[in-house]
């Protein structure tokens, strides 16, 4: 994996947990102004539509450096629509740049005692 790839990996990963809070949030907020005066929607509406806005930018380049397959990209961006999917989101990505690390360190190791 190229250190392009590995960043947008990383972008992804680093946006997708916060996006996750701020749809519970919003949600919290949403049920909070029907039920007393508390009215936070405006503000957290505007926090998590800046943050899914970022995770589907950083969610198309991801797709495009990565090289996922469909399956894999409509995977990453169902799990942005779900309340908290973006924890799943994060704890995948997290294990795939692992899984990458421990690969490229084999590949390396492999290179140096050919």
């Amino acid at each position: 994996m190229d250190i392009k790839t590995a960043t947008a990996l990383r972008r992804l990963r680093l946006v997708s947990a916060p996006e996750a809070v701020s749809f519970l949030l919003l949600l919290v907020c949403s049920v909070l102004k029907r039920t007393t005066d508390f009215n936070a929607v405006p503000v957290m509406g505007a926090v998590h539509g800046v943050l899914f806005i970022l995770y589907v930018i950083f969610w198309a380049d991801a797709w495009n450096r990565a090289r996922w397959s469909a399956r894999t990209g409509v995977l990453y961006f169902f799990l942005s629509v779900l309340p908290t999917g973006g924890f799943f989101a994060e704890r995948k990505l997290k294990r795939e740049a692992e899984d990458a690390v421990v690969a490229s360190r084999a590949f390396a190791e492999g290179a140096v005692k050919a």
